[in-house]
């Protein structure tokens, strides 16, 4: 086995955390996933890919279940614990220092998750759909992303309406930090992800990249998700998400530049790539 630069177990960051744009490479186990759904459904796959993204320098690796793509269906937690546990205890019985997180919004999922071995929660509604995974956070005091995102899967395209986007977001955000400190969960725990294609359209998406700034004001760390998502596809006019991955480079770079914390994408060795050179311009 490979030796991973994931050491410290006591303390589930990264090295060179917050000194550097930290990668969350994405591993879907979901039929139904918008870029990738269905293509690692099988145990050999789900391994070559995390052995694939080691070699490419990701630091945490995001395994999901249940598919937040506009009009997934939702499947339960019986079903996502099903799908999500075998590969999990899989993985990180090969690599048991690497860091895995844990894209859910099930309180029962992120439960059964930590209890066999994940590190981090990462919750695309920060806490909205199932007040009790506050609560297992706070209970396993592990790293917590807080996404805003308005509704579910079905109708967040229907909830793109604002009357100032950054505002808004600002705000939902610091009332989804506030429920979380109130249940215990560490500030140093908490990571803040403002939603990128979460009930938000092209110029919105495009409005909160340009104003990185007033998410950082929060004082946490930011966590971008743009991998490959539409309104990229809308701004290249390529309908294949798999073909996405120049545009999401753009943001990558724009993630360093401005000292955001971790990104999540789907494409590990090309964006590891890319923030190695842009970090040694923007970080130095």
């Amino acid at each position: 086995m490979q030796e991973l630069q994931i050491i410290n177990k006591e303390k589930p960051w990264p090295k060179g955390w917050g000194q550097k744009t930290s990668i969350m490479g994405v591993i879907n186990l979901t039929p139904d996933s918008f870029s990738d759904g269905g293509d690692l459904n099988s145990s050999k796959k789900v391994l070559d890919q995390v052995k694939y993204f080691l070699r490419n320098d990701v630091d945490v690796i995001d395994l999901g279940a249940q598919s937040t793509r506009p009009g997934a269906e939702e499947v339960g937690s019986n079903i996502e614990i099903k799908r999500l546990i075998p590969y999990l205890k899989l993985i990180k019985s090969e690599y048991p220092d690497v860091l895995i997180s844990i894209d859910t919004f099930n309180s029962e999922v992120a439960n059964e998750a930590l209890l066999n071995g994940a590190n981090w929660i990462n919750d695309v509604t920060g806490g909205r759909r199932d007040k009790e995974i506050l609560d297992v956070v706070s209970k396993f005091n592990c790293p917590y992303v807080i996404t805003h995102s308005r509704g579910n899967s079905q109708n967040m395209n229907e909830l793109s309406k604002y009357e100032n986007v950054l505002t808004e977001v600002k705000c939902s955000l610091e009332t989804l930090i506030k429920k979380a400190l109130d249940k215990n969960i560490s500030r140093n725990n908490i990571i803040v992800d403002p939603g990128i294609g979460f009930s938000k359209n092209i110029d919105q998406n495009l409005e909160i990249l340009r104003n990185l700034e007033v998410f950082k004001n929060l004082n946490f760390p930011i966590l971008i998700g743009a991998s490959r998502k539409r309104f990229i596809g809308e701004i290249l006019n390529e309908m294949n998400p798999k073909e996405r991955d120049i545009g999401t480079l753009a943001i990558s770079c724009l993630c360093s530049h401005l000292h955001i914390d971790i990104v999540r994408v789907h494409n590990v060795k090309m964006n590891s790539q890319i923030l190695k050179v842009a970090d040694r311009i923007y970080r130095k």
